[in-house]
C-alpha cells in the first residue's frame, strides 16, 4: 500500500513526540489524538491518503479533511497521527512504517501509541511495553507495571518491532477496563498519562472527562454519518 503526504506546512519537529492516534479496537486512539488536537490547538501539517483508505473526505468548519492527517506544534513538541477510520489489519505494516518513517525523518524522539483491552473486572489498570532499553526505563520511572507475557497487533504491535530494529523508542501504553467502562473514560486516562510523560504541553484536566464523553459521541456520528447503506460500511470497524 502507498501512503501518499500531501505536506501543507514546514515544522521544526525535532525531539517532539509523536502520538498514534489510529483506532485499533474501538475509538479509544482517535478520541485520545482528537482531544489532544484540540486542547492544544495543533495545526494540520499534512493529509495522508491511499487507494485502500475509505473514499470519504471529513468535513471540519466547512473544509474537507483527508481521513488521515498529521497535527504538530513546534512549541508543544508534539506531533498527532490523526483518523477517524479503522485501518484494516492488512494496511497495519504499512501505516506503521510511515509513521516509523516521518519520526526519523523529522527528528521525533519517541512515539506513543495507545492501546486498550477489556478484562472482565471492572475498574482500569494499566500496563506498558517499550521498543527499546530507554523506552522501558521510562515507563519503570512512570511506575507503569511491564507487560510481561502477552501480544500487540496491529499497528501497535510493528511499532514495537520496527522500533527495537531501528532503535527507535517506541512506547505502548496499555489500559486494561472493565466491560462497563467507556471508550471516553479509557481515552481521557490515556490522556492523563501522556500529560504526565511530556512536560511541555499543558493541559487542563478538570473537563476532561466530560469533554472525553462529548468527543466519543462526535466520532461516532461521524462513522455512522460515513456508512453506506447497501453494504453497511462502517468506516472499517
Amino acid at each position: 500500500m502507498e501512503i501518499t503526504m500531501h505536506k501543507y506546512k514546514d515544522m521544526d519537529l525535532k525531539g517532539a513526540t509523536l502520538i498514534n492516534g489510529f483506532p485499533s479496537g474501538g475509538l479509544m486512539n482517535s478520541i485520545v489524538a482528537s482531544y489532544l488536537i484540540n486542547a492544544l490547538n495543533l495545526d494540520q501539517i499534512c493529509g495522508l491518503d491511499a487507494d485502500e483508505f475509505p473514499p470519504i473526505a471529513m468535513v471540519y468548519d466547512s473544509k474537507p479533511k483527508f481521513p488521515a492527517r498529521i497535527y504538530a506544534s513546534e512549541e508543544a513538541k508534539l506531533v498527532v497521527f490523526m483518523s477517524e477510520f479503522t485501518p484494516l489489519p492488512e494496511m497495519a505494516r504499512d501505516i506503521a512504517r510511515k509513521v516509523l518513517s516521518f519520526t526519523e525523518d523529522t527528528g521525533c524522539s519517541r512515539i506513543i501509541s495507545p492501546e486498550t483491552n477489556i478484562i472482565e473486572k471492572e475498574g482500569f489498570e494499566l500496563f506498558g511495553i517499550g521498543s527499546t532499553d530507554a523506552a522501558r526505563e521510562e515507563l519503570k520511572q512512570m511506575d507503569i507495571n511491564p507487560l510481561i507475557h502477552s501480544m500487540i497487533a496491529g499497528i501497535s504491535g510493528v511499532l514495537l518491532n520496527e522500533g527495537k530494529i531501528r532503535n527507535i523508542n517506541v512506547i505502548v501504553p496499555i489500559a486494561l477496563r472493565g466491560p462497563e467502562t467507556s471508550d471516553a473514560r479509557t481515552a481521557a486516562h490515556v490522556v492523563e498519562i501522556i500529560h504526565r510523560m511530556i512536560p511541555t504541553i499543558k493541559i487542563d484536566m478538570q473537563p476532561l472527562y466530560q469533554e472525553a464523553e462529548g468527543v466519543e459521541k462526535y466520532l461516532k456520528s461521524l462513522r455512522k454519518q460515513a456508512a453506506k447503506p447497501e453494504d453497511h460500511y462502517d468506516m472499517y470497524s
